[in-house]
């Protein structure tokens, strides 16, 4: 069924809902052991109170792996993506010379995306989207022209897909008033006959919105207690759907994915066990109870009144303590539930699992682990980037468009390039081979390096790895050479300049010693003439005035 006429979308969601039903209560069972509220059982209301595991390893892991998985895809203060252009659309639309200022608009719109996540609040649904990713394996985000992001629960959503994988159909469910419907629904709520109007504010309906996919776009309806709203009927294009069903893992031929807590289900399950017989055991082993021999002749009313450090008759050997004697028992329970813990740690990128149990720990050493246990999530950037980061950024370019902070460009003309998760990993593992690289190479010393090392490269590189576009902020050879040839007139200047000083000095003292031999006639003759009346004779007093 792919088509919007359609008698009942209810009737609908409740046929593809049989398909969801094992990823369900797979996804239940994972949330028990972690976060019970992430995917609540069936039948849960806002009264129903959860059962709350006895070990708290599984909900560290998930906080701890969804805030890392944040901070990678939606790194704060720089932008998860930058806009690429081609150098033959660059000459359609500005010329072949507009290169740089091209460049600079796109770094424009880079940065008003960067604003438009952090004013419309996408960065705490995210959150929560990637906890119900960990443990249920799925989600579904509904990102609209305004406002924030929607987080729609495995359990409040159903979803089709063909054999690649690629979404053919998207129906929700909402519990909603039918105070807040559209006034048209509410006529026709009111002219139905299956619709009791009774308590309107507080009872609540189902509100079944079904997106389908077409050959050249994406359609979507609303239907209410089996009625189909016309208003709400619109269409989407294919690469803009406001709805993304997001997967943690793909299978091929399955149409939901599995929770990371799912492959690690096992040992959660154990240390649950555990941790509960260790504590129900440890309560019961602290409780003392002391026993009376029957036959004895201490008195049990007289040891209970009596206050502490009372004298009183009796006989020790009549008075035992009751002891469970299961400490080896607790000490098995207790080391197998270290090494559980332990292996958890290490799936959950916790920090305990980085540092190895030592007096003296190198930071060389903690890097490495944690660089290895990072490179561990390789595939889980993969997907996501996929099918969360590139539909996100397509959603938000058409945000910043029809707000007029983008200016419109020809169609397919700028081509989004994800900057963060695998990419931003394999770049990190290039900056430390680098870094490592160098490293090794200082011990031969500074004039071996600069003999077989070439800079220029060596910095491109790390420019590279850094994620640093080093177009304008490294002199190029051309800048080099002209600042080469200035400097060297300036020092051919500089030396010209000496040498006549140096001439000078050296005929200076013949100058003056010739002037000196010369008698006064001749000096006048020099100077065009005799000294002006009144001038002071060089050495000598003043003139006396007559």
């Amino acid at each position: 069924m792919h088509d919007l006429q359609v008698k009942s979308v209810a009737g609908r969601y409740s046929s593809l809902e049989s398909h969801r039903h094992s990823f369900l209560e797979r996804a239940r069972d994972a949330s028990a052991l972690t976060i019970p509220t992430l995917v609540p059982p069936e039948g849960h209301s806002g009264s129903t109170n959860y059962l709350t595991p006895y070990q708290s390893v599984g909900a560290r892991g998930v906080n701890n792996l969804a805030s890392k998985l944040l901070m990678t895809l939606l790194p704060p203060n720089s932008p998860f993506f930058r806009l690429t252009i081609d150098d033959f659309d660059i000459e359609k639309i500005a010329g072949k010379d507009a290169r740089g200022a091209v460049e600079e608009a796109l770094a424009r719109i880079e940065r008003a995306s960067q604003s438009e996540i952090e004013t419309s609040a996408v960065r705490v649904p995210t959150h929560e989207a990637l906890k119900q990713l960990i443990v249920g394996g799925n989600a579904l985000v509904y990102l609209p022209k305004e406002g924030g992001m929607k987080v729609y629960r495995l359990d409040r959503y159903v979803v089709k897909r063909d054999t690649m994988g690629n979404v053919m159909e998207i129906i929700t469910k909402e519990s909603v008033s039918p105070m807040m419907l559209p006034e048209e629904a509410r006529e026709l709520l009111a002219t139905s006959e299956n619709y009791e109007q009774t308590d309107t504010h507080n009872k609540s309906l189902d509100l079944f919105t079904y997106v389908c996919r077409k050959e050249k776009h994406w359609e979507v309806i609303q239907e209410v207690k089996g009625i189909l709203i016309p208003s709400s009927r619109g269409t989407y294009p294919l690469d803009k759907n406001p709805f993304i069903p997001l997967r943690f893992t793909r299978i091929d031929g399955e149409d939901y994915g599995r929770g990371y807590v799912e492959e690690y289900i096992g040992d959660l399950r154990s240390l649950e066990a555990l941790t509960r017989a260790i504590v129900e055991g440890a309560a019961a082993s602290s409780k003392v109870l002391f026993l009376v021999r029957p036959n004895g002749t201490t008195k049990q009313s007289i040891l209970a009144k009596a206050p502490n450090g009372a004298i009183v008759q009796g006989d020790a050997s009549d008075v035992t303590t009751l002891q469970v004697q299961k400490y080896n028992d607790f000490r098995v329970a207790q080391e197998t539930g270290a090494r559980i813990t332990e292996r958890l740690s290490f799936a959950f990128l916790l920090n305990s699992a980085v540092q190895r149990q030592a007096e003296r720990v190198t930071a060389e050493e903690i890097r490495f682990a944690a660089q290895e246990l990072e490179a561990a999530l390789g595939g889980v950037y993969s997907i996501l980037s996929q099918e969360f980061q590139y539909p996100m950024v397509k959603l938000l370019l058409a945000r910043l468009e029809a707000k007029g902070k983008m200016p419109k460009m020809p169609k397919d003309s700028i081509k989004p390039q994800i900057t963060t998760g695998l990419e931003a990993l394999g770049r990190g593992q290039d900056l430390n081979r680098l870094a490592q690289f160098l490293t090794y190479l200082q011990p031969l010393g500074p004039q071996i390096i600069a003999e077989n090392l070439n800079v220029e490269d060596y910095i491109d590189r790390l420019g590279a790895s850094l994620g640093i576009d080093t177009g304008g902020l490294i002199k190029t050879q051309e800048q080099k050479m002209m600042e080469m040839q200035a400097a060297q007139q300036a020092q051919q200047q500089a030396m010209g300049q000496q040498t006549m000083m140096k001439m000078a000095e050296k005929a200076a003292p013949q100058i003056i010693e010739g002037m000196q031999e010369m008698d006064p006639a001749q000096m006048a003759a020099m100077g065009g003439g005799m000294p002006p009346e009144g001038a002071q004779p060089q050495g000598g007093q003043p003139p006396v005035q007559q």
